[in-house]
């Protein structure tokens, strides 16, 4: 009888011990392909909350981007721009210069309620730099006041930019509802190009320009780029998704840019990139001088996100211009080529 009791209570203590289990379906964030996996009732539920917590996430394959940003955190937002530029003349002869640019940002959340971020945009830095024949120049907003004339306006102007905020109101799905806050950068960069530009006229004309080419709706198309990559209907892993854009103010060529979800696993979201423009030809004669020209770019490149924020973690585009110029006047010819490769990098590793 103690035998029997024993076994009995060794058979109750299995049977406790062993944890329901559900059959969930899940999509393999290596090959995109729909499995079924059987997992305990607890770590199912654990795995479910899990998900739904995160920015990125899929249902049956379908993956979305959202952004989940927490209260009180900042999240970066730098860009970095080289550009090569080679140029060969007639004789064969060449000659390159190198130009760098990087502008510095960051978005600290304040608040998130009925739906939408309120966010401050701090503008952190400016800095760019040239090089050719040897010669280089530097204008960085972290270094003193250049000595160079031609290039005291350009520091004061980065200068009197950065240090200043801007509040930017955005959906969790990456809409930019608003961005305020320009006004009194605009009266800062006025003021400092007081000492350079005297005529009131001219300074009318520069604050024009500024305006033009720093406003909202630039920072709105900027951000919408670099932030919302993902289109809203979603994406399966492997598919290809495209973009026009002008290429020229014309309309008539287009930069295609094409994107590939390869993988979303162990929290980040990896985006292949090509395309660009195809080779365009022109031919035009007269007085019996017929002018050929032909240009062409291509682009490749990885973009990474976090899966956890929908945040961009980095980009890394590499992008080749090519542009050939020939005059022939049937009995000898003349060619110029200019070759431009360029990196463009968003949150550049430290």
């Amino acid at each position: 009888m103690k035998k029997f009791t024993a076994i009995a209570l060794i058979s109750i203590a299995l049977i406790s011990c062993k944890k329901e289990t559900q059959t969930i379906t899940k999509v393999d964030p290596k090959t995109g392909k729909t499995i079924t996996v059987e997992v305990p009732v607890s770590d199912s539920t654990t795995a479910e909350n899990a998900v739904s917590n995160v920015a990125i996430k899929d249902s049956m394959g379908v993956y979305k981007q959202t952004f989940q940003l927490e209260k009180g955190k900042t999240y970066p937002l730098t860009t970095y721009q080289k550009d090569v530029q080679t140029m060969t003349a007639p004789d064969g002869k060449s000659q390159s210069g190198t130009s760098e640019t990087t502008d510095e940002m960051s978005f600290l959340v304040n608040n998130f309620e009925n739906g939408i971020y309120d966010i401050t945009i701090n503008l952190l830095g400016k800095r760019n730099s040239q090089s050719a024949n040897g010669k280089s120049v530097v204008v960085d907003t972290k270094l003193a006041e250049p000595k160079e004339e031609q290039l005291k306006m350009m520091w004061k102007v980065n200068k009197a930019l950065v240090g200043n905020k801007l509040n930017l109101k955005m959906d969790q799905n990456g809409k930019v509802i608003s961005i305020t806050g320009f006004d009194p950068i605009y009266s800062k960069v006025t003021a400092s190009v007081g000492s350079v530009i005297k005529d009131a006229k001219q300074k009318t004309a520069f604050a024009n320009s500024f305006k033009e080419s720093f406003n909202e709706k630039i920072l709105k198309e900027q951000f919408s780029k670099n932030l919302i990559l993902i289109p809203a209907k979603g994406i399966k892993i492997g598919e290809k998704w495209s973009e026009s854009e002008n290429a020229t103010p014309d309309g008539k060529i287009k930069l295609t840019t094409n994107y590939i979800l390869k993988s979303v696993d162990n929290g980040v979201a990896t985006i292949a990139v090509n395309g660009g423009i195809p080779k365009k030809s022109d031919k035009k004669t007269q007085q019996g001088i017929t002018r050929s020209m032909s240009s062409e770019l291509s682009q490749n490149g990885i973009i990474t996100l976090d899966q956890n924020t929908g945040w961009i973690k980095n980009q890394t585009i590499s992008v080749k211009t090519t542009q050939t110029e020939t005059l022939s006047d049937g009995k000898q010819s003349q060619s110029m080529k200019s070759v431009s490769n360029s990196t463009v990098v968003v949150n550049p590793a430290k």
